[in-house]
């Protein structure tokens, strides 16, 4: 059941981090990658800070940061 979770909060969080960067978005595929690709970055990032996530709303939050900070650094290395 948390695999599923994770799927689903990696999916939310790639299609936020898609709307917070005016981006048109991967697709659902594509945003499911950035979300959980976001998930780990996040949470490495948040943990290097000492915050955890205790629910699945700060999962979301540190899913989206991470897709983010992972969305710039893609569009950092296209260029």
């Amino acid at each position: 059941m948390s695999l599923i979770w994770f799927a689903f909060i990696g999916l939310a969080a790639g299609w936020l981090a898609g709307k917070f960067t005016k981006g048109s978005g991967f697709g659902l595929i594509g945003d499911l990658i950035v979300g959980v690709i976001g998930a780990l970055v996040g949470g490495l990032l948040f943990g290097l800070l000492g915050i955890a996530a205790t629910s699945r709303l700060g999962s979301l939050v540190t899913a989206t940061v991470g897709a983010l900070v992972f969305l710039w650094l893609l569009r950092f290395v296209r260029r």
